[in-house]
């Protein structure tokens, strides 16, 4: 037996193989994670080309466009992620149950998941846009009172994200985390972080312009490049984000009452 042990079985790997195949079968975040990272890269990278074939001279007029764009863009990204990873956490140590035999309302626990998601946000993006004074020798912080308005907007936007994500996750379980990771790269490209809403094909500019964060690149790229501050475009992303934090929050704390009421809290876990 001991001498059986050590030859090389294609059964055994075909075992182990067929296992996370029907994993991946039973979760369909997982296969639609596996073809998302390449597709988003090459529609994103796919769309900056066409904008720099046809805007040879954007970068010597604003060489900052580009970092504004990806600091701010790490608002967003950060602020979802703030939310959904807090709650994660929570999952994972399977404490969910421990938090509501306590006192603790769902109500509060959003809130002190948007609490969360803004301090590790601050610390995150704080502490890039320090480093980049040195090393690239660009202060977003010269832009003004108007990064006030982009930051909460964006944050805001990675807020409801992130609420919709925690519900999920809470419903579905942790096959669905996942989606904490896909979610806001999905519509990366739609929100005109590197080039204007123009350069989309006109089907999916509709799309771009139902999401704040278009509004807010859209509104830093002209303040950068024309030294203005378009209103129209803080309102509109203010609005949408009012809409889009009650959707957020009504698809939490509805995820959250199904779950009480089909035990799932005491269940989840690693």
């Amino acid at each position: 037996m001991a001498a059986q042990d050590v030859h090389f079985s294609i059964r055994r790997i075909g075992a182990v193989a067929l296992r996370h195949l029907y994993l991946m079968r039973s979760s369909w975040p997982r296969v639609l994670e596996m073809v998302y990272w390449p597709t988003v890269q090459m529609i994103l990278w796919g769309f900056i080309t066409l904008f720099l074939q046809n805007n040879s001279s954007f970068i010597a007029q604003a060489s900052g466009v580009l970092l504004s764009g990806v600091l701010l863009w790490d608002v967003l990204f950060r602020g979802q992620l703030g939310i959904a990873l807090v709650f994660m956490e929570e999952m994972w140590s399977r404490n969910l149950g421990h938090l509501f035999v306590s006192p603790l309302r769902p109500y509060e626990m959003v809130a002190s998941l948007l609490l969360m998601s803004l301090i590790r946000t601050l610390i995150g993006i704080g502490g890039a846009t320090l480093i980049a004074i040195p090393l690239f020798h660009y202060n977003i912080y010269d832009i003004g009172l108007p990064l006030i308005a982009f930051f909460l907007n964006l944050i805001v936007m990675g807020w409801a994200i992130g609420l919709i994500v925690s519900g999920i996750v809470l419903r579905y379980g942790m096959g669905a985390e996942s989606i904490a990771w896909v979610s806001v790269f999905a519509i990366q490209p739609l929100c005109a972080i590197y080039y204007p809403v123009a350069i989309l094909p006109s089907w999916l500019q509709p799309i771009a312009w139902a999401l704040p964060a278009s509004h807010v690149f859209e509104g830093m790229r002209e303040l950068l490049l024309h030294h203005t501050l378009n209103i129209a475009h803080m309102q509109w992303a203010a609005l949408l984000n009012i809409l889009y934090l009650g959707i957020g929050i009504a698809i939490f704390l509805g995820y959250f009452h199904t779950a009480r009421k089909k035990g799932l809290l005491l269940q989840v876990g690693e």
